[in-house]
């Protein structure tokens, strides 16, 4: 059994999905459905991939 991750959720409670992606959080929706049981590392990994996202969004 893996330990869940202990990282706060990078929800910002402005949910709106363009396809699979969450345009408030920047998180795929695999990546929202995972994070529960997410252990640690892989929380740290969804949050940078959103705040990528999210920096490529903002500089179009």
């Amino acid at each position: 059994m893996t330990t869940r991750g202990r990282q706060p959720s990078p929800c910002v409670r402005k949910c709106c999905l363009d396809g699979e992606l969450c345009m408030g959080c920047g998180r795929l929706l695999d990546e929202i459905l995972e994070w529960g049981r997410a252990p640690d590392a892989r929380q740290r990994e969804i949050i940078a991939a959103a705040a990528r996202r999210r920096a490529e969004r903002q500089s179009r």
